[in-house]
């Protein structure tokens, strides 16, 4: 994203794209907008380090990043992917707490920041902001609650199903042989965030699209063909 994108759209673009304000009238949003601090990010750059404070609402604009924490035996578990109008940093709102896990920018991104001493302000406009907030956090704990079940209990084709499942419901677009999806992880990094070697995501993708449920267009792209049948065999 242009450095100066930002100054040229007053930032609305930032505030648009955020589901906590978008029942937000155009005065609001203005208001908003006052706060936001711009920064922007290159692929592999980290936005924050695992123990420092949190001090900002952070608002991806632009790009994609992965939350991750370095486990006990040195490999990385990604927690999330956050991506165009996703935010973190929500503790700040409740608590005065350090961060517990990396983020490490995926692409090139570009993010808005709105700093914890603002956030009052920005609550006193909305009130529901925090509720919004809130309700974020919790679907984040959810997600959380299902990974390490999918993790303990699931089948590695059902973990390979439902990643696939999510990435469509966040990345996805139509495509004339079914739904499109630009990965936001390598094969590597998908293996991270569901617990299982890299060899076992590049066999089960593959045994997927031989079965014509997918099909693999390079390293980045999957194409869903039978959105019912991936469904299904999750067990």
């Amino acid at each position: 994203m242009k450095a100066d994108c930002c100054e040229q759209c007053m930032h609305q673009l930032c505030t648009k794209k955020v589901p906590i304000f978008s029942t937000l009238t155009s005065d609001e949003l203005n208001q908003i907008t006052k706060l936001i601090i711009r920064k922007h990010y290159k692929k592999g750059e980290l936005l924050i380090h695992d123990g420092t404070k949190l001090e900002n609402l952070v608002i991806i604009n632009q790009g994609r990043v992965k939350a991750f924490r370095d486990t006990i035996e040195g490999k990385e578990q990604i927690l999330y992917i956050f991506s165009s109008g996703d935010f973190f940093g929500e503790k700040n709102l409740f608590m005065n707490k350090e961060a517990t896990y990396h983020v490490e920018a995926l692409e090139e991104t570009s993010i808005c920041m709105i700093k914890k001493s603002d956030l009052g302000e920005l609550l006193s406009i909305d009130p529901s902001i925090s509720l919004k907030i809130m309700e974020e956090f919790c679907k984040r704990i959810e997600r959380l609650e299902n990974t390490i079940e999918s993790m303990g209990v699931k089948n590695v084709e059902s973990r390979i199903n439902i990643v696939l499942l999510e990435f469509k419901d966040k990345f996805g677009s139509e495509h004339p042989k079914g739904i499109s999806i630009k990965l936001p992880l390598s094969r590597e990094g998908i293996a991270h965030y569901i617990g299982v070697t890299r060899e076992t995501v590049s066999r089960k993708l593959s045994q997927l699209q031989d079965a014509g449920i997918i099909e693999m267009v390079g390293n980045k792209q999957v194409i869903i063909l039978n959105q019912e049948e991936l469904e299904s065999s999750i067990k």
